[in-house]
């Protein structure tokens, strides 16, 4: 049985980190409970009361444990993932796995140095089950070609319960290299593009104007050599929603549609995981619900046989560089309070 452990305990995404890595076989040997966000660490010991706290260091140098899965404040993720490679673990990190070109470099020379997992869980299709379904249509050709695809985030930004780093740039790496980093890589998967260009950027702060560094609101037009991409970002949830965002894919094939409405379904059928079919043969909704969550298995296939079957190494750094160069690129827009 592989075991892992948890470093980084500062965004509520490890919940679904630890729990599907345990689902998928694997075996938690225990969290460092550092955090900047006691709110975090509380809702993780009640998920998992089983679970005991050990010193990071104990964790680290602990030979028995063969993966460190972290969601740090994002200008950690790096540093954690790289220690971590260096005492031969491999590593799972939420999004965004880095927040600098040179925090990338650095990853890139460790894993080569060391030959270690760097994969980053963009929980956006990893964790939603229509995409699931949406990646077995597009492969067994069901829409044709796929020549473009619309994803958008929307987040809902519960301002009162974020902590201080939440709204630093030099902390989250911008909304960009944040939320987007889920969008490019939809794109870069579904058309099967190896690599792509970053056409136009853009991002806003059209309702925090108080925090004029920040960014509530981000664009990407993006193109590879067989499809074309927008992307839209923002936290702007309305609290009468009832999930933290809307979340859409719309994927175009040449010979039919797939729009995934991921978390909900506006004024429509209860639940998540919505899939919408328009295809020669006419329209229908798939029920993803119940379908199985895949990546986190192929993970730890990759663990034990030193293979890339839950994500190609190279697509996790292209991504990776995409969403920064488009963050880095990006046009202000709007006019933010001084």
């Amino acid at each position: 049985m592989i075991r892992f452990a948890a470093i980084g305990l500062d965004h509520r995404h490890i919940y679904h980190m630890v729990a599907e890595l345990s689902a998928a076989g694997a075996e938690c040997a225990g969290y460092c409970p550092s955090t900047s966000d006691p709110r975090v660490l509380a809702g993780f010991r009640e998920r998992f009361p089983h679970l005991e706290p050990v010193d990071r260091r104990r964790l680290l140098e602990d030979p028995t444990i063969a993966v460190v899965c972290s969601a740090a404040i994002p200008r950690d993720r790096a540093g954690i993932a790289i220690e971590a490679m260096r005492n031969g673990k491999d590593v799972m990190v939420d999004k965004p796995g880095v927040t600098t070109p040179a925090q990338l470099a650095a990853v890139e020379a460790c894993v080569a140095e060391t030959g270690r997992i760097f994969s980053v869980c963009f929980s956006e299709r990893f964790v939603v089950r229509a995409a699931e379904v949406a990646a077995r249509i597009v492969a067994d050709g069901g829409i044709g070609t796929v020549v473009q695809t619309i994803g958008i985030g929307p987040h809902r930004l519960n301002r009162a319960i974020r902590p201080a780093w939440f709204f630093d740039p030099a902390a989250y790496g911008g909304i960009l290299v944040d939320i987007a980093s889920h969008q490019i890589d939809q794109f870069l998967f579904f058309t099967g593009s190896t690599d792509a260009a970053i056409v136009a950027s853009a991002v806003a702060n059209h309702a925090v104007r108080d925090i004029p560094a920040f960014a509530d609101f981000g664009e990407i037009l993006l193109r590879s050599d067989r499809a074309s991409g927008y992307i839209r970002v923002d936290w702007y949830t309305p609290d009468g929603l009832p999930a933290w965002g809307d979340g859409r894919l719309t994927i175009l094939g040449t010979d039919g549609t797939i729009e995934l409405r991921k978390y909900v379904d506006i004024a429509g059928r209860p639940g998540a995981d919505h899939v919408f079919v328009a295809d020669r043969k006419g329209t229908r909704h798939i029920d993803a619900s119940a379908e199985p969550l895949t990546y986190f298995r192929r993970f730890l296939d990759d663990v034990r046989d030193r293979s890339e079957s839950a994500m190609p190494q190279a697509h996790v750094f292209r991504v990776t560089r995409l969403s920064l160069e488009a963050e880095a690129r990006a046009a202000r827009i709007g006019q933010p309070a001084a």
